[in-house]
């Protein structure tokens, strides 16, 4: 018994993990591409707020949209993310504070605050834009989330254009976990787990 129980895990854990290893360097090789072009819209993916600030990883994310905006990439952005340990403000407001500081027009940014996930935000924005016939979209985030943020547009409809905020790998097993983890969330999304 011991020895079939063995060879099922064998048969079943090994493709598995080739596979979340292959899709791994997948993501690694799309997270430093910037693939961005004019589009109808700039997402930001949230991340951390304090207090009403954004964290900066948050700041990096707004700060390159900025960027991306004043370069005339395109003439809306939309800003994602619902409240995390912080009831009173929401990641994605957060954002649409800050771009607005930075003399960004308040009628040019849209808030989506309620995905408490990178899957339900995207959901949240793909219904977003197909209630603004909007169809192209430019995604900002950090280099690890490009590739699943990319595919779940994509498999919502969306033409979508991946630009990571500027960092520099370091080649630390963080940032490998970081890759694996989103292969798992990829996997995950892909047999219907929304995380």
């Amino acid at each position: 018994m011991r020895r079939l129980i063995a060879i099922a895990i064998l048969v079943i854990g090994l493709p598995l993990a080739t596979y979340l290893v292959i899709l791994a360097k997948e993501i690694e090789g799309q997270s430093v591409i910037d693939d961005s072009q004019k589009a109808d819209i700039i997402v930001v993916l949230g991340a951390a707020e304090y207090n009403g600030r954004p964290s900066p990883v948050l700041k990096a994310r707004l700060d390159h949209a900025f960027d991306l905006y004043q370069k005339g990439q395109s003439n809306l952005i939309l800003t994602t993310g619902g409240a995390g340990g912080d009831q009173q403000f929401t990641e994605g407001q957060v954002g649409r504070d800050y771009l607005v500081r930075r003399g960004i027009a308040a009628e040019a940014i849209v808030v989506e605050g309620e995905g408490d996930s990178t899957v339900r935000s995207l959901l949240a924005v793909s219904e977003i834009m197909r209630r603004m016939n909007l169809v192209s979209a430019i995604v900002v985030s950090d280099g690890y989330h490009i590739f699943r943020a990319k595919r779940i547009l994509q498999h919502e409809g969306m033409k979508v254009y991946g630009s990571p905020r500027p960092y520099r790998p370091q080649g630390t097993w963080k940032e490998q976990w970081l890759y694996v983890r989103q292969a798992v969330g990829y996997l995950l999304w892909r047999m219907g787990i929304n995380i």
